[in-house]
């Protein structure tokens, strides 16, 4: 497979998870790093084997075909229309923006355009083999899931301001998750929240800690379990309940030796932070968007699952705000 040159924008937490997964997957070149801080895209360029640049000489260039929006949350939106425009392939880390009525608006401009959105659980090879069990029928006809998403620890304060909030920011994939689960559409939403694992968080105005309940229109349910702080390692799990059984996909422990003594039993710790436990989902996710790139695949994860989430997570907002269940008309 002929290569198709790169430009990573932003070299941030998630441009060092991309960055050098998009150096390392065939038909893939990593050429250009842009970042707003010269130090940041010098260093990752000399990591990856690419150059600094800004984002108008990359794209100018016309052998890049292919762009990763790495950037922080708030110019996810401009970068990736300017790449799309540009006629490039485009991955973009989620939310596509935090504003839903300006993501609704930019949305006709991604019709046809080979656009990947960073929902990367949906590559979890553990996810996904629970998702084609439930396909099958492994458990009869589902009726209700369990998905548990905490965070190691909260974190540092500076996050929260840009972030978007608990909701849009880490709730979010869990959203995207139930809709990819369930197979229908939540039409009503009730969250309740709290802040208790760091008061510096809720003087931001934001939670740290919620439930989440789903329904769809058929009466499927979905209640998700969020807290920045599990002090146990990121626990990641789902369990799905049908008319005939359940089905699971648990945590991923370091490795799989168990130690049993007079004092009982020990294990390895869980994966701890999300570049440790989705590290597979990661690579798969970047291999896809070289096939979308290359034109061999259709994309996985659009822009309509962007713009659906983030209609959810709105409605987590607003329930809590309100303290009232949500029916999705109302977000209309």
């Amino acid at each position: 497979m002929q290569r198709i040159d790169v430009a990573l924008v932003g070299a941030g937490r998630m441009g060092q998870v991309h960055g050098p997964n998009a150096a390392r997957t065939p038909g893939l070149r990593l050429r250009y790093v842009v970042d707003p801080r010269p130090h940041a895209a010098s260093a990752m360029a000399a990591a990856t084997g690419a150059e600094a640049a800004t984002l108008d000489q990359a794209l100018s260039d016309p052998a890049v075909g292919a762009v990763l929006v790495c950037s922080s949350t708030d110019q996810h939106l401009a970068n990736a229309l300017q790449a799309v425009e540009a006629g490039k392939a485009v991955f973009c880390e989620k939310p596509i923006d935090l504003d839903l009525q300006k993501a609704r608006a930019a949305q006709p401009r991604f019709e046809g355009a080979r656009f990947v959105l960073g929902f990367n659980r949906r590559y979890d090879p553990h996810f996904l083999a629970l998702r084609q069990r439930l396909d099958a029928g492994a458990v009869g006809r589902l009726e209700s899931l369990h998905i548990v998403n905490h965070d190691p620890a909260a974190p540092s304060a500076h996050f929260i301001p840009t972030s978007g909030g608990l909701f849009k920011d880490f709730t979010i994939h869990d959203l995207d998750m139930a809709r990819w689960m369930l197979g229908e559409e939540p039409v009503e939403v009730f969250a309740t929240a709290s802040c208790l694992v760091d008061p510096g968080i809720g003087r931001q105005g934001d939670v740290d800690t919620a439930r989440t309940v789903l329904r769809t229109a058929s009466g499927r349910l979905c209640v998700i379990s969020n807290t920045r702080r599990s002090g146990y390692g990121y626990d990641q799990r789902i369990e799905a309940f049908g008319s005939t059984g359940m089905a699971t996909a648990g945590n991923v422990s370091r490795d799989t030796v168990q130690v049993f003594d007079e004092h009982g039993t020990t294990a390895a710790p869980i994966a701890y932070a999300f570049p440790e436990r989705y590290a597979e989902s990661y690579r798969a996710q970047i291999a896809h968007f070289a096939e979308v790139a290359h034109g061999a695949a259709r994309p996985r994860t659009h822009y309509a699952d962007g713009i659906a989430a983030l209609v959810l997570a709105e409605a987590c907002q607003r329930s809590v705000r309100e303290g009232r269940s949500i029916r999705l008309q109302e977000q209309s």
